[in-house]
């Protein structure tokens, strides 16, 4: 799971291993598996750091 920030400065925290694409159109748009779009404001280069950041703890936690 990771943190964003919603285009209203919301905090939402979403399941990362649900986002099928991430578009700049200027606005960062997550597509989910399940067909919703969500608006945010971190960058595309933001959401990728934190998606690589938490796969990686998630991976760590499994060979320890």
């Amino acid at each position: 799971m990771i943190s964003l920030t919603k285009i209203n400065d919301r905090d939402v925290v979403i399941n990362c291993d649900l986002i099928e694409l991430i578009e700049s159109t200027p606005d960062t748009t997550l597509t989910m598996t399940t067909g919703k779009k969500i608006i945010v404001l971190d960058t595309v280069d933001e959401v990728l750091d934190k998606v690589v950041a938490y796969k990686g703890r998630i991976n760590r936690v499994k060979t320890e």
